[in-house]
């Protein structure tokens, strides 16, 4: 979550069960930056890094949690209207994931065409590409799911065909309060790339449905931040 995962709140959560941990969300390019600033202007939390300390930083970062949990998996989860900027971050040393966020709705990443407005780009597929072709990382990309005008289904099936490593899903579900398990499913009944189910954990019951999606792993933030969690990690 923008503005509060970072390598000192990451180092102190690993602890209670995470095989990954993801930095960010980060603002790479001008557009994105100056869209970030707007975001904190009304009181959201965000990271403000200019152009000439965000790539420093992340490698900082990286190195902050390698340096206590060397067998976790670091991740960074990045926004940019053009690939290059993530390329860069893709081959920071030790950074072993690079997230591509085709997930965020603030209203003013939205009018940049980054975001979920990332899944309406006609260029989609050659923007994961080429960043699956230049980067020394994994790749992940983060959607939100049932975003209107977008099919997800759809969405999936294109990021594996672009070389992805992993598809990150929000499962939302518009006007539910719950996860969209049937959307998950039918996802990873589809796809082969490895699927991580991402919404609504927040309890035993969930994580349970969570699972039984197919899904090859899940994600919780939220969760976390408010110690709302009501089960043990390190049981799954």
């Amino acid at each position: 979550m923008a503005g509060i995962t970072d390598a000192d709140f990451l180092n102190k959560v690993i602890p209670y069960g995470f095989n990954v941990a993801t930095l960010g969300g980060y603002s790479l390019d001008t557009p994105t930056i100056e869209a970030s600033k707007k975001i904190i202007q009304r009181g959201r939390k965000e990271f403000d890094f200019p152009l000439d300390m965000i790539f420093n930083h992340i490698e900082n970062e990286v190195g902050l949690i390698k340096k206590f949990h060397r067998n976790v998996k670091v991740s960074a989860n990045v926004r940019s209207t053009n690939p290059q900027p993530i390329i860069e971050v893709g081959n920071i040393k030790k950074l072993d994931i690079v997230e591509i966020n085709c997930h965020c709705r603030q209203n003013e990443i939205l009018a940049i065409g980054c975001g979920q407005e990332m899944l309406k780009r006609d260029d989609l597929n050659k923007f994961i590409s080429q960043i699956a072709d230049n980067v020394s990382s994994e790749v992940s990309v983060k959607i939100r799911a049932n975003v209107e005008g977008v099919d997800s289904l759809k969405i999936a099936k294109l990021v594996e065909n672009a070389g992805a490593d992993y598809l990150h899903v929000d499962a939302m579900k518009p006007g539910v309060f719950e996860a969209d398990w049937q959307l998950l499913k039918e996802i990873c009944n589809n796809v082969n790339i490895k699927v991580i189910g991402n919404n609504s954990v927040n309890s035993l019951e969930n994580v349970k449905k969570m699972i039984d999606t197919g899904v090859n792993g899940f994600s919780i933030a939220r969760s976390v931040i408010s110690a709302n969690l009501d089960f043990d990690i390190t049981n799954f």
